[in-house]
């Protein structure tokens, strides 16, 4: 029996395959590689738990052509789809980018599902799904549900999907609304985009928005601590559960005053005039998590501990990469 991993190639995705191989999980990975890189499975290269295919979910065919003789060998029984767009003002710019690639690969993993009869799907979700409610802590059943950004509107639009085939013909399935996740190897985000500012021009650090933004940031390897647990505690068919750290989370000013102290410390922050970076962008957010509560998990850092280590981890990666 084995497992599929759509975006196996992401920051996420090549973490969690790292993890379910060592547990001794057989893991079939997918990715298109237009964001992941193999790079990020090198530790796997040889791993005889792990087999890669390039492949887009976008494509019906092809990616079904792509899964259904390893299939054949090593039925799968779940799969955990990450695969998404990850530049959220690319689909601002154009909605094509999040249609194609956050809702139509949903969409057709849930097809092929289906046709293969694969019981189980794992959803990496996103807090963009709830839009802007302000100072209010979300909960799951916190509403209206308003996405500001193209990648919001699709993820909700993928979560109707998997509601739908939950109740039609998929077994289980389980709904993650991830917050800002953090760590390496970093691909994109707040922190390796500041790191490789400062690379870039050590002496300034100009930060989109007035730094007032506050979130919440979880460390990836916390993450799939969670995620693992919902798969293992919850009860429900449709299981929908927010991931994140248990605190106000921080603000982009604290966040750009620790890169700078750890990365150019005689550097200047020039802020702009917006209290949010990018058009979609939620300016403050705060989750709740009483159901993740109620499963007996919580994260082991905080938003400040995460950032610190995530900090000196990406650092460590750009000086690895030059």
């Amino acid at each position: 029996m084995s497992i599929l991993i759509t975006g196996v190639a992401g920051f996420i995705g090549c973490n969690l395959a790292k993890r379910f191989t060592d547990e001794g999980h057989q893991v079939l990975g997918v990715d298109n590689l237009s964001r992941g890189t193999l790079n990020n499975l090198a530790y796997l290269q040889n791993n005889p738990n792990f087999t890669f295919v390039k492949a887009d979910c976008a494509e019906r065919v092809g990616f079904l052509e792509a899964i259904e003789n390893f299939h054949k060998q090593s039925p799968i029984i779940e799969v955990w789809h990450l695969a998404a767009n990850s530049d959220i003002p690319a689909g601002v710019t154009d909605a094509q980018v999040d249609l194609k690639d956050t809702f139509m690969t949903t969409f057709n993993v849930l097809e092929v599902m289906k046709q293969l009869a694969i019981p189980v799907l794992a959803f990496a979700s996103s807090s963009a799904v709830y839009g802007d409610h302000g100072e209010q802590s979300i909960s799951e059943d916190s509403g209206p549900l308003l996405p500001l950004s193209n990648y919001g509107a699709m993820k909700l639009a993928s979560e109707a999907a998997i509601s739908a085939a939950a109740e039609s013909f998929l077994a289980r399935a389980f709904v993650y609304r991830f917050p800002n996740v953090i760590g390496v190897p970093a691909t994109h985000g707040v922190l390796l985009d500041f790191v490789n500012k400062l690379k870039t021009s050590p002496d300034e650090l100009k930060v989109l928005g007035d730094g007032t933004q506050q979130k919440t940031y979880l460390h990836v390897d916390d993450l799939i601590d969670g995620m693992l647990q919902v798969r293992h505690g919850a009860t429900e068919k449709l299981a929908v559960y927010n991931l994140g750290a248990d605190d106000t989370g921080m603000s982009v000013r604290h966040i750009a005053e620790a890169v700078v102290a750890a990365a150019s410390p005689n550097a200047q922050i020039v802020y702009g005039i917006e209290n949010r970076g990018w058009v979609g962008d939620v300016p403050k957010f705060q989750y709740r998590l009483d159901k993740l509560k109620k499963l007996g998990w919580t994260p082991k850092l905080d938003s400040r501990q995460a950032i610190v280590r995530a900090i000196a981890e990406i650092i460590q990666q750009e000086i690895t990469r030059a």
